[in-house]
């Protein structure tokens, strides 16, 4: 990497300067600590995303990548550092924030309507406009047809879409998304990613998306952050040129997942 480049990615997306950024993480750090046992697994970690953009977190297993969502969503609270959603300071979970996660986290009890309200239910909206905002986004992600089905009769892929239809469904500003698509099967996994993109073209959020997948990194993203190994610090952000959808056997395609692979491939090498 050029000293231009270093300079670049240290602490800052390509995508935004801290000034237009819709998230800003500054210095952020979290100490795990346990049986007086010291994990150091964020350190000085920052980044800049613009509104709108769709922004994924690759890196080693065990490197950060689910605490820095964690850290986003309110969930966990950092040891030093700030994060600010449009200027606001995020130390807590809250309404501008959705999160989609890679075991569904849905009622089984429940039909797909009333888990895509359940967030709303609990705000206290009331019962028609709670009805009318869940019905949208079940057509949104294509399951109108299955609207009063139990979540335990459903396929891992429409268990998903409900994930994301009750994530999308208060309006958050924010979309976090922690390997959504990790425990499907390929075929799914791929017409997930296809579903997903549709859904996203008719809403305006700001999407953070963890996977161990470079494939599925490539194929969604605007922009790839590429971590290092614990405690992560950003080694490359690849801003992704082609618009969608993209064709995974075009050569260029193909030629950047090697490369991102290559690089995730030394951090693993230099942890052993």
């Amino acid at each position: 990497m050029s000293p231009e480049q270093e300079a670049e990615y240290t602490g800052n997306s390509s995508s935004a300067s801290s000034s237009d950024a819709h998230i800003t993480i500054k210095n952020l750090g979290k100490v795990f600590r346990r049986d007086e046992v010291e994990t150091v697994a964020l350190e000085n970690f920052s980044l800049d995303i613009k509104k709108g953009k769709l922004i994924t977190l690759v890196g080693p297993s065990g490197c950060g990548k689910t605490t820095i969502l964690r850290l986003i969503a309110g969930l966990t609270e950092p040891t030093s550092g700030e994060i600010r959603i449009n200027g606001r300071s995020c130390t807590q979970p809250g309404a501008d924030r959705g999160m989609v996660f890679q075991d569904f986290a849905l009622f089984p009890w429940r039909t797909v309507r009333k888990n895509v309200e359940f967030g709303l239910e609990v705000a206290g909206v009331p019962k028609e406009e709670r009805r009318e905002r869940a019905e949208r986004y079940i057509t949104l992600a294509g399951l109108d047809k299955f609207i009063d089905a139990r979540v335990h009769e459903l396929s891992g892929g429409m268990k998903q879409r409900v994930g994301i239809a009750r994530a999308l469904v208060g309006h958050p500003d924010v979309i976090l998304m922690d390997e959504p698509f990790g425990a499907l099967d390929a075929q799914t996994r791929n017409i997930m990613q296809v579903q997903l993109l549709k859904i996203l073209e008719k809403t305006d959020q700001t999407i953070v998306f963890v996977t161990h997948s470079v494939d599925e990194a490539v194929f969604l993203s605007d922009s790839i952050v590429v971590l290092t190994k614990r405690p992560a610090k950003i080694k490359e952000i690849i801003d992704i040129p082609w618009p969608r959808p993209r064709d995974r056997a075009d050569q260029e395609f193909t030629a950047l997942r090697k490369r991102i692979l290559t690089e995730l491939e030394k951090e693993n090498v230099m942890d052993n």
